[in-house]
């Protein structure tokens, strides 16, 4: 059973917001308290842990992703264009959803670090 991710970012403040304002996930207390850490519960998934320390953005491979499901990916979009948070489909064509072969859309964008996320829908053609 999955227990946590960790993502090791530049600017805890910067990281803290766009998880919990653009992919809307729920802050949990975290141990430390050193101001280096920030958690968020991810339900019965686990749980995702930011680190403060890291020294450089480091280019990252769209196949090196984290992926979350959400009830209606147009609403979740819509949050996307609210903070102006640029999205594309797969090959990279700009505010347009991947449509897999199964129904299931697909968007990618990177967080202040530059990691991918992928937010998909949870069910094919909702």
């Amino acid at each position: 059973m999955l227990n946590h991710i960790a993502i090791y970012v530049q600017d805890l403040g910067q990281s803290t917001d766009f998880y919990e304002n653009v992919l809307q996930l729920e802050k949990i207390p975290e141990p430390f308290h050193d101001g280096r850490h920030t958690w968020f519960t991810l339900g019965s998934a686990g749980q995702l842990h930011l680190i403060q320390g890291a020294t450089q953005n480091i280019p990252r491979d769209k196949n090196d992703h984290l992926c979350f499901s959400v009830a209606s990916i147009e609403d979740f979009i819509a949050n996307l264009d609210k903070h102006q948070i640029e999205y594309t489909n797969w090959p990279g064509t700009a505010k347009a959803p991947t449509v897999r072969v199964d129904g299931v859309k697909q968007i990618y964008f990177q967080d202040p670090d530059g990691h991918w996320i992928e937010i998909n829908n949870d069910r094919p053609g909702k």
